[in-house]
Order: C-alpha cells, then structure tokens, then sequence
C-alpha cells in the first residue's frame, strides 16, 4: 500500500489552519503534519470540550488525515543553555513567562506533555519535534571542554526528558526526535549516545530529515538502516550544496538564500539528497508511514514549489515489489 503524503504546516503558521488544509487537499496532499503553533493546534487546549473535534472536523472537511503531529519549538526550550532573544521569539508568551530561564524550561517541558496528550486525543501516535540541548554552545571544543561538562549534558537531558516520555508513555504516543544541528542529537554518534542516555526506551525515537545530513557528510540512507528501529516519522526537506573553497559548512552567518553560502535548503528534488535510494531504504527497514514534505526554499516562492515537491518525491517512490527475488526466479 503506498505510503501517505503530508504537509508539515510549520512553514505555513502564518495562515489560518484552514486555509492550510484548502491548499493542501487541493494540491493533492493525504494529509498534515500539524505543528502546534500559530492557530494550528495549542497544546494547552487538548481537553477543552470541541476542541480537538473542530480540528478533526477541518481535515475532515477537506478529505485530509493526520498522522502525527509537531512542537519543535517548545522541544527546543527543553534543554537549551542560554535561554535568551531568541528562544522568546519562538516559544509563545504562556511558555516565556517572566522570562526566567528554568521556568521557560520547566513551562516549555509541561507543554510537550500536554502534546501527547493532544496527539491522544487526535488519535495520533507519534509527535515529531527537537530536544533542544545545554551543550550544543561547546560545539567548537574550543576554548577546551573537559569531558565532565558533555556527559553532564547528556545527563541533563535524560532527567528533563524522562518525566516527559513516562507521559508519553502513558498516553501510548511516540516522541520522534528530529536529528538537527542545536539538538542533543545532531549527527551520527550523538545520536547513538542520546539513545544511551536514555537507556533506549522505545518512547524516543527518531524523525528522518536528510537535509540536515547532507551539508554535515551523513549518509541518509546508511542512518536509515542503522536506527532501523527508531525511524518513527519521516520529513523530507532537500539540500543543496556549494562548497566552492569560499563557501563552507559554517554557513558564514549569512542569510538563507545567499549564494555564498556553502549549502541551502531547497524545493524537494531540487537538491543533493538521494531520494530513491532512501525511499528504497525505507522500505527495506518496513515504515510505512508518512512522508512528510518539510517544505523550504528562499529563493522559490511556497504556492509553487509546496505542489513541485509532492509531484518529484512521488517519481522516487513507489510500492515494494509484492514477490520475493528468489520466489520471482524459483523453477517448479
């Protein structure tokens, strides 16, 4: 059975959740992959009496599904060390509060409990989102980090993240954690030492985004087979890359969309990642979720390039073969 297509609607928090659901019914998507943010979902909300019933009754209205569903942004408060400008720019007032920085934490934790229990109540097993992380500003190892500090980071995010994932636990939902350059899980080996942290409990496990691999030299497909296990959702997102000599990995401090930037993110099938082997991966390993077109791109226009990527990701993926290789060639 082919695997469904949804729209993540993070990019798209700008609109009304409605409008978002129009376009993508209209552009062919199966479904959304709702961000709480915007009038999207908000968390603080899953009991309120018709509420998660008035978003159920949009999707259904525009013949749309949903499979899971997102809070990046509360996830990055986690964690994160400063708590500064950036993260009041992106938490939401009832998470900022005051300000103080253990209490964005502490606020921003309570919320990705109140999204399972939304994800729950939608009928939803799986929450995609970040962790964020309070070592991730000694990236450079330099001035010198003793080792102490990066364990005592990792230990820090297995004590603020297990009381979340008991919740999750509790309400039968699966946080997907979306390996990214800020998070405690940012390529390949943290990855495995965060899932050490944790002791590797099946409520965390992980999103599939290739675009952040590409411009770090990790092979998509190759994690695909190795966390075969933990592959919870997928987003796609496209990179493309530009290491010229002057443009680098760093990004510069330059503008997305700059083109003396060593990398960019683009329109899926535009870019650098290997989207049929890795759909091939995909089905090797079994996920049969949904593919959820992440969609970005400063230098194209989203009413473009939203219905472009569905129609390119579609050619690179297509039905497992329904007959082994080895019964295909069998002699009576």
């Amino acid at each position: 059975m082919p695997r469904p297509y949804t729209l993540f609607t993070g990019q798209w928090a700008d609109l009304p959740f409605e409008e978002v659901a129009r376009l993508a019914s209209g552009w062919g998507y199966d479904g959304l992959e709702i961000a709480v943010s915007g009038d999207h979902l908000d968390a603080w909300r899953w009991d309120e009496p018709g509420y998660v019933e008035s978003k159920l009754a949009i999707l259904e209205k525009y013949n749309l599904k949903v499979w899971a569903i997102s809070n990046h942004l509360k996830g990055q408060a986690v964690c994160d060390d400063p708590i500064d400008f950036r993260h009041q720019a992106i938490v939401g007032s009832k998470v900022w509060g005051d300000g103080d920085p253990e209490g964005v934490r502490q606020r921003a934790a309570e919320e990705m409990k109140h999204t399972a229990r939304l994800a729950k109540a939608l009928g939803v097993d799986t929450v995609v989102g970040f962790t964020g992380s309070s070592i991730w500003q000694y990236v450079a190892m330099f001035p010198p980090v003793p080792e102490k500090v990066i364990e005592a980071g990792y230990q820090d995010f297995a004590d603020r993240w297990n009381p979340i994932l008991d919740v999750f636990d509790e309400n039968g939902v699966r946080f997907a954690h979306e390996v990214h350059p800020s998070e405690i899980a940012y390529d390949y080996w943290t990855t495995v030492r965060t899932l050490e942290a944790i002791g590797h409990r099946e409520a965390f496990g992980l999103n599939w985004d290739p675009s952040h691999f590409m411009w770090q030299g990790i092979d998509p497909v190759s994690f695909i087979w190795d966390f075969k296990d933990r592959i919870y959702h997928v987003d796609c997102k496209d990179t493309k890359l530009r290491f010229t000599g002057r443009n680098t990995v760093m990004g510069s401090h330059l503008a997305w969309g700059d083109p003396r930037r060593g990398w960019d993110f683009v329109s899926a099938g535009r870019g650098d990642v290997p989207w049929e082997a890795s759909f091939r991966a995909l089905t090797a390993i079994g996920y049969n979720g949904p593919i959820s077109i992440e969609w970005e791109d400063a230098g194209m226009d989203r009413l473009h390039g939203a219905p472009e990527a569905l129609a390119a990701l579609k050619k690179f993926d297509f039905p497992a073969s329904q007959t082994s290789f080895d019964a295909a060639f069998s002699q009576d």
